[in-house]
């Protein structure tokens, strides 16, 4: 899992799972059959997605921190990616570099046979919720939520308000929310678009380089 730091717990509640956990790990390299995709998604997301600005003016929006390897994530709200244009989510860098990708579907009982990819690379995530909070100095604060403690303040993991983030706690007016959305239960595909000498599906890519050190333990 490459995109999202989180604290441990929301860690767990999300956490994705191996769509084939007793099979033997897959190479991060792209098999003879998965280069096709691999090679036009690299080739049109550097074209259409070059910078983070990029993104943001086709619709996506920023919602982590830089994770442990660099990346920053943007999502659009589609969770169905149609082909290799049109991935979910795009990750840059903090000078607003492409990085990679991820391609999803709604979460079904098997995971997806698409784009030419082995079914083994899918990973699912559990339905859950984004937001970003005002920060100091005009800074936005990036967080997750989603559970019991979420929805036992009334909160709805499908269609959360900022009202909801209030009532958790988590927020502490509605005034200081900038975004909330849902995340769904999904199928997920995550690639690396930036020349990746480990493998366009490896966990972590040398030529990329964290401007926040990692700490040791979880947070957002």
């Amino acid at each position: 899992m490459k995109r999202v730091t989180l604290t441990l717990a929301f860690a767990l509640l999300i956490a994705p799972m191996l769509a084939q956990a007793d099979a033997p790990p897959l190479s991060p390299m792209p098999s003879d059959a998965e280069m096709p995709f691999v090679r036009k998604a690299t080739t049109d997301l550097q074209k259409l997605y070059p910078t983070a600005k990029d993104a943001e003016a086709a619709g996506y929006q920023r919602y982590t921190n830089e994770d442990k390897t660099g990346a920053i994530s943007y999502a659009d709200g589609n969770w169905t990616s149609s082909d290799a244009d049109h991935p979910s989510q795009l990750w840059y860098d903090a000078g607003g570099r492409l990085l990679g990708a991820d391609y999803s579907v709604p979460l079904s009982a098997a995971p997806p046979v698409l784009f030419g990819i082995d079914p083994a690379r899918w990973i699912t995530f559990h339905a859950h919720v984004h937001y970003g909070l005002v920060g100091p100095g005009g800074t936005t604060i990036y967080g997750g939520t989603g559970g019991a403690h979420f929805t036992s303040a009334g909160g709805s993991i499908s269609a959360p308000t900022a009202d909801q983030l209030v009532a958790a706690n988590v927020a502490k007016s509605a005034s200081d929310v900038r975004f909330v959305f849902p995340f769904p239960a999904i199928w997920d595909l995550e690639i690396w678009i930036l020349p990746n000498p480990n493998g366009a599906f490896a966990e972590s890519n040398p030529n990329v380089h964290p401007v926040v050190p990692p700490k040791s333990g979880m947070g957002m």
